[in-house]
């Protein structure tokens, strides 16, 4: 890099390559970065601070208090940069349902697999996907099989090959939390608009708020408090999450995803819990507004609304899911095609419906590591790249 900066700006030169195999560059390229530009990552990585933060978080603390982080990408970020080593001793992580794909129930797996079976079909989903065991096979087995199966990293991928083969029905496999629903609603309202009739969708989106009421209307629960997941907090905002946190007494603080937002969110969430307090309240502000995003919210309710769903690890869940208003039915791929639907169990052995409720660390399960692998897994857990199992799998492993 070349350059100098001045007021902000940055002048950078992306020489030549050196012969090799290398990339190769012969253009000027400007960037600014002014106040706000290149933040949010380094400083929220600083060693010191986050041992600042650590210690903290050490002195708000004197009693036992069990705290959900809900977020799959927060369960990764706890244990990649070793954040629960960290800790004080009377503090407890327990590890939420916050991944789409883990949740994401075995008939679901086992219909997209049928619909893979279909010559005239293109099914299409995200990567993690294809790896999530159903009854008795994966996507990618069915794609070995000669199904037509593609990852696609937008369902605008799945709309543009629904507009090149028009003579096949494409079928994106709809996974995510509220955190991609709008994405999934603009597309079925352009493929309306452009009447793409080839186009439909295999619905798996579920909300977060029923899931969490789920948990803490047990009769058993442990759980004083929870980090709440800030990309869907950018999108929903906090409202739903007032009744709970009033109806069963637990804090909810909307937190990030590095080091010091993880470690801010649980100060903020034990200093509440000491003074007998159960509010709402955002750590990411940089991203997260109370109201959340309100395009985004009438772009949702628009297309989608509520159902029961089922959550893997979690069972049926009232208003758990989001379905297709009749408006849009002739987009749902289960009112297109004719699909038994069918309920299985999760493998007796799989302890992930365990570790999804919070119930269980990965390393509780006798599986674990053993049986059960990233490229041999008994369940969604270990495959997702938001899943617990994964994470420990990958960072935890020898311990």
């Amino acid at each position: 890099v070349e350059g100098e900066g001045v007021g902000g700006e940055v002048y950078a030169k992306l020489g030549r390559g050196s012969g090799r195999s290398d990339l190769r560059f012969s253009r000027w390229v400007w960037f600014s970065v002014g106040d706000e530009g290149m933040k949010y990552v380094d400083e929220y990585r600083d060693r010191e601070a986050v041992h600042k933060a650590a210690r903290l978080l050490a002195n708000a603390i004197r009693r036992p208090w069990r705290i959900m982080e809900v977020c799959g990408g927060q369960t990764h970020a706890f244990v990649r940069f070793g954040i629960d080593a960290l800790l004080p001793s009377q503090l407890t992580l327990l590890h939420g349902p916050g991944c789409p794909v883990c949740v994401t129930p075995v008939e679901l797996i086992d219909l997209a697999i049928a619909l893979a079976a279909d010559p005239k079909v293109i099914l299409c989903s995200f990567g993690d996907m294809l790896r999530v065991p159903g009854s008795k096979a994966d996507l990618f087995a069915a794609k070995s099989l000669g199904g037509d199966v593609r990852v696609v990293y937008s369902p605008l991928d799945a709309l543009a090959l629904a507009e090149k083969h028009r003579e096949r029905t494409v079928v994106f496999f709809a996974v995510g939390f509220e955190t991609t629903a709008p994405s999934t609603a603009a597309v079925v309202v352009q493929a309306r608009r452009k009447g793409m009739i080839n186009f439909v969708l295999l619905g798996a989106h579920v909300r977060v708020p029923p899931a969490l009421e789920a948990l803490l209307a047990e009769p058993d629960v442990t759980i004083d408090g929870f980090l709440g997941p800030g990309h869907v907090c950018a999108v929903m905002g906090l409202s739903e999450y007032v009744p709970l946190t009033h109806k069963y007494r637990v804090p909810l603080v909307a937190t990030g995803f590095e080091p010091l937002d993880l470690l801010q969110g649980l100060t903020r969430c034990v200093e509440q819990l000491e003074a007998g307090q159960s509010q709402v309240e955002i750590q990411y502000t940089r991203a997260v507004r109370f109201e959340g995003n309100p395009a985004a919210q009438r772009l949702i309710a628009a297309v989608f609304e509520p159902v029961t769903r089922v959550w893997r690890g979690l069972g049926a869940i009232a208003d758990g899911g989001l379905g297709l208003r009749s408006v849009f039915r002739d987009f749902d791929a289960t009112a297109r095609f004719a699909l038994p639907k069918v309920s299985e169990p999760e493998p007796s052995e799989c302890q992930s419906g365990l570790v999804l409720q919070g119930r269980c660390k990965p390393t509780d399960c006798a599986a674990f590591g053993t049986r059960c692998t990233p490229e041999h897994p008994l369940g969604a857990t270990m495959v997702s790249s938001e899943g617990a199992c994964a994470a420990y799998h990958r960072y935890r492993r020898a311990e």
